[in-house]
């Protein structure tokens, strides 16, 4: 089951990612190629994973990248971004952490006249050495085998500068976590400097910029005050190790106003059934009788959110912070945040996400979500 939820967010960030209305006409499609090199640091966010920071990870990244030009209103819009999918093994020199092997859907965002590019890539990772209670216990970072992975690309570019050929270099964040689908879950954040070379095919007949239409808008796409009401789902467990993966479910009710065609804020609320925190409540009851719990605290929870979208023709990145306030039993903080992607259906009146609620930087599960927008 714990595999299913993976590759269920990983086909479902891929193909949002990638599954953007295509040019009609077929000679419009273009492409690139890159590889590069990295080498980096794993930063110690959490003191608990300082005995698996041992050496300086390194590793290998492939690219493919679909170039855009215009061809659609959202390309114009976003400065012709790329789209395409990343291939990363790092190995990242500890023995008990492994190798890990992932892919990922990006997109690339370009700055200063194309030559800076932001790369930000959602995907699931392999390691090859995860959490056994027997033969790999001081692996604390990973908890199962498949972890969700994000990582953020930051490059000097300079495509095509000679017969198709390129370069860059820069630095890069590459984040492995299980969401808490199952502990220990400590996770990885990798800072490394990479360097590589691509190349652009069919660079003798790129075509030109399609610039913004006369008499187009980005507040042209505004729209009146929205009403929805979304269900999520998924299934975590707490940081106690074999204390037993729960499911957990919200329901959630929010008001939203489009006010350009790349912009959406968000306001409502979130009421969450989290049947794990009840489990939590006993254990601690018994195990911390200090604490003063009679293991009978409330363990559901309700929260006040607001939160952006940033629209790319169907697909949305969601963004959203906020404050229970109903919070019965303290853990983590009362400050959460949630980020991940959404993908619209129907004319933008049913919807599908896939979301990451955290408490910072910890994440407390993976949202599967579905919902209608009236």
């Amino acid at each position: 089951m714990k595999h299913f939820y993976f590759l269920f967010i990983f086909c479902f960030c891929s193909i949002s990612l990638l599954a953007q209305d295509a040019p009609k006409d077929e000679s419009k499609k273009y492409f690139s190629l890159e590889a590069d090199y990295y080498y980096g640091s794993i930063l110690e966010h959490n003191p608990d994973i300082q005995h698996v920071i041992t050496g300086h990870p390194r590793g290998v990244t492939l690219s493919y990248n679909r170039k855009t030009f215009g061809g659609e209103a959202w390309e114009r819009f976003h400065r012709y971004p790329d789209w395409g999918v990343t291939a990363i093994y790092q190995d990242m020199q500890n023995e008990f952490l492994g190798e890990a092997f992932s892919l990922y859907g990006h997109y690339n965002f370009y700055f200063f006249q194309r030559n800076v590019v932001v790369r930000v890539g959602q995907g699931i990772a392999y390691s090859t050495n995860p959490f056994d209670r027997e033969s790999n216990f001081n692996n604390n970072a990973y908890g199962t085998r498949f972890l969700s992975s994000t990582f953020l690309k930051f490059n000097y570019v300079k495509e095509n500068f000679y017969k198709g050929f390129g370069f860059h270099a820069g630095f890069s964040i590459i984040h492995y976590s299980n969401a808490n689908l199952k502990a220990p879950n400590n996770s990885t954040n990798t800072f490394g400097l990479n360097a590589g070379v691509s190349y652009q095919l069919d660079y003798e007949n790129l075509p030109e910029y399609t610039p913004i239409q006369e008499g187009e808008n980005s507040k042209d796409y505004a729209e009146p005050i929205k009403y929805n009401i979304a269900f999520r789902f998924g299934v975590h467990e707490s940081d106690v190790v074999g204390s037993g993966q729960f499911p957990f479910y919200i329901v959630s009710a929010f008001a939203d106003k489009r006010i350009n065609y790349k912009s959406t804020l968000q306001a409502g609320i979130d009421v969450m059934f989290l049947p794990f925190m009840k489990e939590f409540i006993k254990y601690r009851s018994i195990a911390f009788p200090e604490d003063g719990l009679s293991g009978d605290e409330d363990w559901k929870r309700v929260g006040l959110f607001v939160g952006h979208e940033l629209r790319f023709n169907k697909v949305a990145f969601v963004s959203q912070l906020g404050y229970y306030v109903y919070y019965p039993f303290e853990f983590e903080n009362r400050v959460y945040n949630r980020l991940g992607l959404k993908r619209y259906f129907l004319g933008d009146k049913v919807f599908a996400s896939v979301t990451v609620r955290a408490h910072w930087a910890k994440a407390e599960g993976v949202e599967f979500g579905l919902g209608i927008r009236l």
